[in-house]
C-alpha cells in the first residue's frame, strides 16, 4: 500500500489532461539565464576559470548522524563514488556545482523513491518548476523521449527530484546565479576583448574614415568599391600592421575612434575581471590578475578561497542532500565532505589536531570521536 501511495506522487507522463499551470514569465526568464550562463562559460575565460576553481573534486563520505562516526559500508558510500554507470562521483559533483554557478540550480533524480541504486544530474536548460496556484507541485523534464514529470508529495514535500538552489530575492523557484550578479564586468571584460580583438584584426591602428576633399566630395560606386578592396587587402589585419596608407589625390585621413591610451584598456579589463572574480568568491590573486596581491602567497589565497566559499558551499549541498537521502533510505543520514583530504586546509587542520591532543580535559575518546575515529576500550577516562 505504502509503495503504490509513492507511486501516485512520483514519476509519470504529462499528458493535456493534468492541470497544472506553468508561469511563463518564470519559465521564459529562466531560459534566458540558462543561454547566459553557457555563453559566458564558453567565451570568457575568467568565467571559466572561476567555475573550474570552485567546482574541483571533493570526496564525499557518510556518518552517523549522532556519533559523527563514518559508516564504511553504508549503500551511499558506493552511489557516491559511483551514481550511475555514465558518471563518477567526481564528475558527478564537479557538475553539479558548475550548474549552480552557472545557473543558480541543480537537478538530482533518483531512479527510485526508496534506497535508489542510480542518481542522474537533470540538465537545468531542460528542467523546469511546475506550479498549480503559484504552489510548486512538480517538476518537469522535457526530454527527446517525451516530457517527464516528477511530483512532489504533499505531505511530505519530497520528490524524485532533489533541487538544489542559490537564494533568490524575487523568485522563490529558481535560484540566482553568480552570473546575474557578474552581468555588468562580464560583458565590460567581453567587449574589451572583442575591441582588443578587432584592433589587431586592423593592424592594431584606431578605425577612421577617407573623406574627399574635392569640390563635389562623392565618389563614383565604381571608385567607392575599388578603394574599399584596396583598404581592406592591403592595410587591415595583423600582416599589414605598419604600412603606410597611400592616397589618391583629393583623399584625406580622418581618425575617429579613441586610441588604447585613453581608455584605459588594461586597467578596465583587470578591474571587470576582479569583479567576476568577486561575484564567484574566488580570490583575484589565483587567477593572475596583475596588481592583485591581497594575500601574502598563493596559499593564504587558496585557504581564503576555501574558507569563504567552498566550505559554506558545500555544507549547503551536504545539507540537503543528507535531508533528501534521510527520506529515502527512512533513515536518519549525515553525509558531509572528506576535509581531511583537501591539501589546501593541512596546515590549519594539523594546527587543530595539536591543539586537541594537548588538551588534557579531554577523554582520548572525545579526542577520536572530534576528528571522526571511532571509540577505543579503555578510552574514556582522563
Amino acid at each position: 500500500m505504502v509503495k503504490s501511495y509513492w507511486k501516485k506522487f512520483w514519476g509519470s507522463n504529462v499528458t493535456k489532461s493534468q492541470h497544472f499551470i506553468e508561469l511563463n514569465d518564470i519559465a521564459y526568464g529562466n531560459a534566458k539565464k540558462i543561454r547566459v550562463g553557457i555563453d559566458a562559460y564558453r567565451e570568457n575565460v575568467i568565467v571559466y576559470r572561476c567555475v573550474n576553481l570552485i567546482a574541483g573534486h571533493v570526496p564525499w563520505k557518510v556518518l552517523k548522524s549522532k556519533s559523527g562516526e563514518v559508516i564504511a559500508n553504508h549503500p551511499l558510500n558506493n552511489l557516491l563514488k559511483r551514481p550511475n554507470p555514465e558518471k563518477a562521483g567526481a564528475d558527478f559533483f564537479s557538475e553539479l556545482i558548475s550548474s549552480m554557478l552557472l545557473f543558480g540550480n541543480s537537478y538530482i533524480l533518483s531512479t527510485s523513491d526508496f534506497r535508489p541504486k542510480e542518481i542522474y544530474l537533470l540538465p537545468a536548460s531542460a528542467t523546469e518548476a511546475v506550479l498549480d496556484q503559484n504552489v510548486l507541485v512538480a517538476y518537469k523534464y522535457q526530454s527527446a523521449s517525451g516530457d517527464k514529470l516528477y511530483r512532489i508529495d504533499p505531505i511530505s514535500k519530497i520528490s524524485r527530484v532533489l533541487h538544489l538552489k542559490n537564494y533568490h530575492p524575487t523568485n522563490h523557484h529558481y535560484g540566482l546565479s553568480s552570473l546575474e550578479a557578474a552581468s555588468l564586468p562580464i560583458d565590460l571584460h567581453q567587449q574589451s576583448s572583442y575591441w582588443n580583438h578587432s584592433l589587431l584584426q586592423n593592424g592594431a591602428r584606431p578605425s577612421g574614415a577617407l573623406i574627399v576633399k574635392d569640390s563635389n566630395g562623392y565618389l563614383s560606386d565604381e571608385q567607392f568599391e575599388r578603394l574599399q578592396a584596396q583598404l581592406s587587402e592591403k592595410f587591415t589585419g595583423s600582416n599589414n600592421a605598419g604600412k603606410p596608407l597611400l592616397l589618391e589625390g583629393g583623399l584625406g585621413w580622418q581618425e575617429m575612434s579613441i586610441n588604447p591610451k585613453d581608455m584605459d584598456f588594461i586597467q578596465s579589463k583587470n578591474s571587470a575581471a576582479r569583479e567576476i572574480a568577486l561575484a564567484f568568491g574566488v580570490p583575484p590573486q589565483l587567477l593572475g590578475i596583475n596588481g592583485d596581491n591581497t594575500y601574502s602567497n598563493m596559499q593564504e589565497a587558496r585557504l581564503a578561497l576555501w574558507e569563504e566559499t567552498l566550505i559554506p558551499l558545500l555544507d549547503k549541498i551536504a545539507d540537503n542532500i543528507s535531508n533528501w537521502f534521510s527520506y529515502l533510505f527512512n533513515e536518519e543520514i549525515t553525509i558531509d565532505f572528506d576535509s581531511d583530504s583537501i591539501s589546501a586546509l593541512t596546515e590549519k587542520r594539523e594546527n587543530l589536531w595539536a591543539k586537541i591532543a594537548n588538551a588534557n580535559f579531554m577523554t582520548l575518546n572525545e579526542k577520536r570521536a572530534f576528528v571522526g575515529l571511532p571509540k577505543i576500550k579503555d578510552g574514556d577516562s582522563l
